[in-house]
Parts: C-alpha cells; sequence; structure tokens
C-alpha cells in the first residue's frame, strides 16, 4: 500500500462534511457534468459515476434530478471548475477545488481565509506540481464473493490502473463493510469505470483527485490547530468541492 492508500486513510473516505453540503456539492458535480456530456446516462460515464456515489451518500432521487434538469435549462447558471493554489502557515501548501458561477466572488472568500490564518493565496502553478491528478474509485465487494485484490490489480493494469487495495468502512451507525479503492491515472478513468461496469462490480463512486508527491510535512499540535482552521474555512465554503494539502497525517 503506497501514498494514496495514506491519502485516503487521513481523508477517512470523507469528501465534505455534513449531509447537506454533500448534498450541495454532489449536487453541483453532476450539473458540471451534464453540461459537459449530456444529461444521458448511457452516454456519460462521469454522470453515471456521480449518481452512484449520489445514491450510497443516500442523497434524495428528486435532488438528484433537480441538479440533472438546472443543467438543462437554458437560464441556469453556468458552474465552472476552478483550482486555487496557495500555501498556508508553516510552508504547507494547500491545492483548494471549487466549483462556481461567480469566480469574484470565490477568488475573494478564498484569498480571506488564506490571509486570515497567515496564508497566502498563490498563482497558477504555484503548488500544483507538488500533486499527481488521479482517477478513484471506489467498488463494493459482496460479502458472498470476496474480491481477490492482487487478480484484480493484475487485470486492471492493463487498464491504467496504478495503486488497488482493500479496506472496511465503518459508518455513523458502526456498520462495517468492505471496499475496494482503484487508483489510476488522471487519462485513465474512462477505461477502468467500464472495466468496472462490464465485470458487474457495485460502484460506490468514481472522480478525481489531487495526490501529494513530495514528502508530507509534520508540524506541531499547535501549528496543526492553525491548519485545521483554514482547512476548515475552505471546506466550509459553499463553493469549495475538495481542499487538498502536503500536511502529514495525524499520528494515531
Amino acid at each position: 500500500m503506497g501514498r494514496a492508500f495514506e491519502f485516503r486513510k487521513e481523508r477517512k473516505m470523507k469528501r465534505w462534511g455534513h449531509m447537506a453540503k454533500t448534498f450541495t456539492k454532489l449536487g453541483k458535480e453532476i450539473t458540471i457534468a451534464v453540461k459537459q456530456g449530456g444529461a444521458e446516462v448511457t452516454g456519460n460515464p462521469r454522470l453515471r459515476a456521480l449518481i452512484a456515489e449520489a445514491k450510497s451518500e443516500q442523497m434524495p432521487k428528486e435532488n438528484i434530478e433537480r441538479a440533472i434538469k438546472k443543467a438543462t435549462e437554458a437560464k441556469s447558471g453556468d458552474f465552472k471548475e476552478i483550482i486555487y493554489e496557495g500555501f498556508g502557515p508553516f510552508g504547507i501548501a494547500y491545492l483548494v477545488e471549487a466549483a462556481t458561477d461567480n469566480n469574484t466572488r470565490t477568488v475573494a472568500n478564498v484569498r480571506s481565509y488564506f490571509t486570515k490564518c497567515g496564508g497566502s493565496l498563490q498563482t497558477s502553478g504555484s503548488v500544483a506540481f507538488m500533486f499527481d491528478h488521479k482517477c478513484v474509485f471506489r467498488i463494493k465487494e459482496d460479502p458472498a464473493k470476496p474480491i481477490d485484490v492482487e487478480e484484480l490489480e493484475l487485470d486492471l493494469i492493463d487498464f491504467g490502473a496504478e495503486e488497488v487495495f482493500k479496506q472496511e468502512v465503518e459508518d455513523e451507525d458502526e456498520n462495517v463493510t468492505v471496499e475496494i479503492s482503484i487508483y489510476g491515472d488522471y487519462s485513465a478513468y474512462g477505461q477502468i469505470q467500464k472495466y468496472i461496469e462490464e465485470k458487474g462490480y457495485e460502484l460506490i463512486s468514481g472522480g478525481f483527485e489531487q495526490i501529494p508527491n513530495v514528502d508530507l510535512k509534520e508540524v506541531t499540535p499547535e501549528q496543526r490547530a492553525t491548519l485545521d482552521k483554514l482547512t476548515g474555512l475552505l471546506e466550509d465554503d459553499e463553493d469549495v468541492t475538495n481542499v487538498y494539502t502536503t500536511l502529514a497525517p495525524e499520528a494515531e
């Protein structure tokens, strides 16, 4: 298990905070996927993966349908995916992904968060080279049909997968399920998803993540508290979808 596993472990399988935020941000991603690839699920693999993720997050069907409808209406806002780069205090690099219909508003908010916590928003390219853009899928293991991870990885290598690992995941009700995470190059998204669907695996989610490719930085508990404040401010912004850093995981 490599860097992707440690990264996934630190994020604890949670892309966003509470349920309302999750639905809002998934809705934006669904809207963008429809605008980019159309509303027909059969011809839009990104939309299929997002709908699978929405269902796994127990997002109501009407919310999903509303997001799709919004994207097809001429008067709907044009959400754009934007990446902001910056440095938090103590030399920690930040890569912030957002989906916004008003970049002026969003960049002003993001800049204010950095400034408030002793960091600074940087120009494009300042920290992006410290991260690798990867596609990532999560599939659910059927207890009656255990998956041999080594065999799966060997099969998926030909489709662009780079790392495959299994882990137990506990939900808020303490129910434990076994999930397989698959990481690959950004460009391998379509091939890996096609393989998963053709093999009949239950897809939990499929998307993209930024994985740090540099040594992660250790900090003191006091420094981590300041960095956690910055991360929290960014993640709480309604336009921000993901926050990635070069901060080392907190020791258990």
